[in-house]
């Protein structure tokens, strides 16, 4: 596959700089040169004794969230890797993880939304695959089920396509629009708040490990979340569909991978929202992604009140201190679930004794929020 050849995904390449030098790429040569013609001949080959073979054409919608006049949507166009994260064994394990990063982009391609009551979108993915269809529309609310959830489907629209493409050309997507019966929402991190990840340690490899090395189904929610979550997403009266949204540095090349995880440790439904390799490379002076995605729901429901929920260990305390000193009225309380880090957790108590603006709880374990959550009145 020339392109394959010629010019390395986006996670392909960033992985290489990692572990290899590389002193040059095929990019570098020119468009006629003898490197480019013998990759054509060996494609026009493999084409000629049906060794080739393309992948079908997948879309892969990412859950978003949005209200009744604004329609937002993210996601990815792909070719299908063929992954089955249920596959069992040590070598299917590393082969599903590879193919999770090596993947081969659908980029600057038409595609379309359509609504249950037959109005369409249109969008376009960039060069790295990313669709992000970003519109003002009306009357999205009465599309939705009664926990908020609005339902589309996504296909793709450029007739020029020369892949075969997966599901008839037909991927569910889901947008999020709070009920109105909502008292609150709640922000959650996933690393090391809701999954134990390592991410604290000393030892960086029990991130790897224990990200790129384990099954979604092997890996052990933090005891006791997914009730607490549960009865924040219920609150008081049982029945408020209170909005969740995940946060996580985590690339979106484990969507699926985190997705699986939360459904099949029965966590309330709600957004993941994750980052793009390119937000890696951010400047130290710009804003964490995961502040981002914070500030950005906050914007999006301003009359919405919010519980945040991450850990004692990394930036959670730092970044969640001063989003409630910039937003006061709508952060309700902060949950930090403690880490076994003797001086990263004296460093956060000095934080929350200087912090007077919202209520704010380190956690040992989860019953303690739940204490605290009841005195409040959220549950």
């Amino acid at each position: 596959m020339r392109e394959k050849r010629l010019e390395m995904s986006e996670t392909s390449f960033l992985m290489s700089q990692s572990f290899l030098e590389i002193p040059y790429t095929a990019k570098n040569l020119s468009e006629t040169s003898i490197t480019e013609r013998i990759f054509r001949a060996e494609d026009a080959y493999f084409y000629a004794v049906g060794w080739f073979k393309k992948d079908k054409l997948q879309l892969i919608a990412f859950q978003a969230y949005g209200t009744d006049s604004h329609f937002y949507a993210r996601g990815r166009a792909l070719e299908d890797e063929n992954i089955d994260l249920s596959e069992k064994g040590f070598f299917n394990l590393i082969t599903n993880t590879w193919k999770r990063f090596e993947t081969d982009e659908v980029k600057n391609t038409s595609i379309e939304v359509t609504l249950s009551d037959g109005r369409v979108l249109s969008g376009k993915t960039d060069k790295n695959g990313y669709y992000r269809i970003d519109e003002s529309i009306t009357n999205l609310r009465p599309l939705t089920n009664e926990e908020g959830w609005l339902s589309y489907e996504i296909s793709y629209s450029d007739v020029e396509l020369r892949h075969e493409i997966q599901n008839e050309n037909r991927f569910p997507g889901e947008l999020l629009i709070p009920s109105k019966t909502a008292k609150f929402g709640i922000i959650s991190d996933i690393d090391d708040t809701i999954l134990h990840t390592g991410v604290v340690s000393s030892l960086k490899w029990r991130v790897i490990f224990n990200t790129f090395f384990k099954s979604a189904e092997k890996r052990i929610p933090l005891e006791g979340a997914a009730d607490f979550y549960h009865l924040l997403h219920n609150g008081k009266s049982g029945n408020e569909a209170n909005p969740i949204f995940y946060v996580s540095h985590s690339p979106w090349n484990l969507y699926r991978y985190l997705e699986l995880f939360l459904t099949g440790n029965n966590f309330p439904k709600g957004p993941i929202l994750l980052r793009s390799f390119s937000d890696f490379r951010k400047r130290n002076h710009e804003k964490p992604q995961k502040q981002t995605e914070v500030l950005n729901i906050l914007k999006t429901y301003p009359d919405l009140p919010f519980i945040l929920i991450g850990d004692s260990g990394e930036k959670d305390a730092d970044i969640y201190i001063e989003i409630a000193e910039a937003y006061p009225k709508q952060i309700a309380a902060i949950y930090l679930r403690s880490v076994n880090h003797r001086r990263k957790m004296q460093r956060i108590r000095d934080l929350i004794e200087n912090h007077k603006t919202t209520p704010m709880l380190v956690v040992e374990k989860s019953e303690d929020a739940i204490v605290h959550a009841k005195i409040h009145g959220f549950i």
